[in-house]
């Protein structure tokens, strides 16, 4: 079975990251979602935006969301409007700017909640805490731990918390990985894929998502 392809953070090599025409352009290239980033301004307000600063050099979390105009990012809301009513898988990643999880973690599944979301979606952070804080927030929704070191330790990271899928970098995707995975019931989802012979390797051990920059090379996987 050929694995799900998503564009990650959109289609960044014809559009800038993180944008709706971008996500726009990813289901247009035949790919069956994206991966986004998720930040928070000061007024509670979740950004789609992969940096924890703008291209001016200002810190989202600093500021109020009028305040980020007219630079194109767009909120997580409308972001999920756009994949409820295009049938777009998302892989949502929360981003953080500290270890202790905050109302983006609730709010994110409010938001999966209510444009019906659960089914065609997972949340994804490299931070073992806001995984475990999603879980208590709404077990339904499905989690993914990031990760790109440590390939011994971070499943076991993985199954203390409990979560639905590993998120390794492509470079740590090995036959025993994926042997753990199956053992343990989890989805192995890959980042940032961007090589067409990587692709087929990925494919072949059975990965269930991969994730890249360029659709074509994504494509691969189903030829």
């Amino acid at each position: 079975m050929a694995p799900l392809l998503l564009g990650h953070r959109g289609t960044p090599r014809l559009h800038r990251e993180n944008t709706l025409v971008g996500f726009r352009e990813a289901l247009s290239r035949g790919l069956d979602g994206v991966e986004l980033d998720v930040r928070r301004c000061l007024d509670g307000t979740l950004v789609v935006h992969h940096d924890a600063t703008l291209l001016d050099g200002r810190r989202i979390a600093n500021l109020r969301f009028r305040a980020l105009k007219p630079q194109p990012v767009p909120t997580l809301a409308e972001v999920l409007a756009w994949a409820a009513e295009s049938g777009a898988f998302v892989n949502v990643e929360l981003k953080y700017e500290s270890v202790r999880p905050d109302d983006r973690v609730l709010r994110t599944a409010e938001l999966l909640r209510r444009y019906g979301l659960l089914e065609r979606s997972i949340v994804s952070s490299f931070n073992p805490l806001f995984l475990s804080a999603l879980r208590e927030a709404d077990a339904n929704v499905r989690r993914g731990f990031l990760y790109d070191r440590a390939p011994l330790v971070m499943p076991l990271v993985a199954e203390r918390i409990g979560v639905h899928a590993l998120h390794p970098h492509h470079s740590l995707v090995t036959s025993a990985l994926m042997c753990q995975a199956r053992a343990r019931g989890w989805d192995v989802n890959v980042w940032t894929v961007n090589d067409a012979v990587l692709v087929r390797r990925l494919t072949d051990l059975g990965v269930n998502a991969l994730m890249g920059d360029d659709p074509d090379v994504l494509a691969v996987a189903r030829s």
